[in-house]
């Protein structure tokens, strides 16, 4: 399913784990720059130092209609749990993309 291996891959890019230019071509052009805005910091790298790397707790979908899907994501990282909420959307081609990207509350 595809909402799986995008909340993945965003995990791994929002917790730098792996550069924001491994989303080229799998995002389009404004969850991209929010992307670039947001993985510097680095929102959902664990807390304190943690040496447990965060994972995918769950990850849900609504499909308001064909070819669009709204995604959320809970993202555990020690004790402490994140939400992130995605739009991916079908293309001509048939490939997914990232179209938007929020976090919950940063602190």
């Amino acid at each position: 399913m595809p909402r799986y291996w995008f909340a993945n891959r965003l995990l791994l890019t929002l917790s730098g784990q792996r550069p924001v230019h491994t989303l080229l071509g799998h995002a389009l052009p404004a969850a991209y720059d929010r992307l670039v805005e947001l993985a510097p910091r680095a929102p959902l790298r664990p807390a304190g130092g943690l040496a447990t790397a965060p994972v995918v707790r769950r990850c849900g979908e609504y499909r308001p209609r064909h070819g669009v899907i709204e995604a959320f994501a809970r993202i555990a990282s020690g004790d402490r749990l994140s939400a992130l909420a995605f739009r991916l959307e079908l293309g001509a081609d048939a490939r997914w993309r990232c179209a938007a990207v929020d976090l919950g509350p940063l602190s």
